[in-house]
């Protein structure tokens, strides 16, 4: 059995999400800025692949060295085995980055890896030129203090493409974010799950998902699985397994409300892509409105942010309004992403727990309100 190192990308301030779900996949792991490391054989690609909810794409790393003049660069990326990976009629642009480095021109980096690339698969194959026909395994360089480090894509589409959003509004959260902040929640499946802020319904279709132990990428296609050494049989086994592990007959109450009717029916025709809308229900409405009789439930929220000029009044406004509405919850979680430095303030109370975290290139913090346990809870 093969085993490859791989890499779990990660946004800022998910790293530790993505960790714990490569470590429920049952790979040990280590936690670095970005990206969570991991060893594993080929099933744990496709397993990666179709479960990590929060991480970004999937890399198989080839190799790592430091490397300060292209000449050093250009030998030990030809020293590394690209044949073990690359079949003669592999696809293979490559891609890079630099940050803080001698070599800091990414484009001749780039250049000079592929020409290393090729040198090496010509050695291995005695051919004079590859045609490029085949299965795509883009390749990166990213070169951080000096240290080159060498992978292969094996997502293809970055994980946060699901397949389920059709259509969507104007600021949309990517899966991946909205992912992480049921993860970070107390929510289980059992207790009531709303998002008041819905949207396209992207959190509450990632927390039925959740609820259903779904596999994130179970209705979508991954770039590795047209890589030979892989096979169609293991990527069929990752599959079988995800199906088998999905709990289907899992009742859930989750609600998204929204106040513009458009978004409403977005985020229905969303939920129906994704196969959930018998377990979801959008309505119109405002945030402040809510009411409910259901104890210990959970309230996700991505509100406005009031970063456009004028509208700042109004969402703080809103911020008033929504901790007067969400106080009278006194069994119930609230959780708010927001930009808003001073959301605490008008909110009326400070969070049980602040996390920062990044929508995107805006830099927010996620405030947790934590409510107290359901009965049963506090009996296990």
């Amino acid at each position: 059995m093969t085993s490859f190192s791989l890499i779990a990308t990660a946004a800022m301030g998910l790293e530790s999400v993505v960790a714990e779900e490569v470590r429920r996949l049952g790979y040990e792991c280590q936690v670095e800025n970005g990206k969570v490391t991991f060893e594993g054989d080929a099933l744990a690609i496709c397993r990666a692949n179709l479960w990590l909810r929060a991480a970004d794409r999937v890399k198989l790393k080839v190799g790592e060295f430091r490397a300060m003049t292209f000449e050093e660069l250009f030998e030990q990326t030809k020293a590394l085995p690209w044949a073990d990976y690359l079949p003669k009629d592999a696809e293979f642009p490559v891609i890079g980055k630099s940050v803080k480095s001698t070599l800091f021109s990414v484009s001749d980096c780039q250049a000079i890896v592929k020409k290393a690339v090729v040198e090496s698969l010509k050695a291995r194959y005695h051919l004079s030129w590859f045609p490029e026909t085949g299965p795509l395994y883009r390749i990166e360089v990213a070169l951080h203090k000096d240290i080159a480090t060498l992978t292969i894509d094996t997502s293809g589409a970055g994980l946060h493409k699901r397949g389920y959003r059709a259509r969507q509004g104007e600021a949309p959260l990517r899966e991946t974010l909205a992912a992480a902040l049921v993860l970070l929640t107390n929510w289980t499946p059992e207790r009531p799950f709303v998002d008041p802020f819905c949207g396209s319904g992207t959190i509450a279709i990632e927390a039925a998902l959740i609820g259903q132990n779904i596999a994130p990428g179970f209705n979508r296609d991954f770039v590795s699985e047209q890589w030979p050494w892989i096979g169609e049989s293991v990527w069929e086994e990752a599959r079988q397994e995800a199906e088998q592990m999905a709990r289907y007959d899992q009742p859930l109450d989750i609600c998204g409300i929204d106040l513009n009717p458009h978004m409403v029916e977005i985020a229905k025709m969303n939920a129906a892509e994704a196969g959930l809308s018998d377990l979801i229900s959008f309505r119109e409405g405002r945030a402040e409105q809510f009411r409910t009789d259901a104890q210990y439930g959970v309230i996700v929220g991505n509100p406005p942010y009031g970063e456009r000029l004028g509208e700042q009044r109004e969402v703080e406004a809103l911020y008033r309004a929504i901790g007067r509405a969400f106080a009278a919850l006194d069994t119930w979680s609230v959780y708010i992403l927001t930009a808003h430095r001073g959301f605490e303030t008008h909110y009326g109370r400070p969070a049980t727990k602040r996390r920062k975290l990044f929508n995107g290139f805006i830099e927010t913090h996620y405030y947790q309100y934590w409510g107290p346990r359901p009965p049963r809870e506090a009996r296990s």
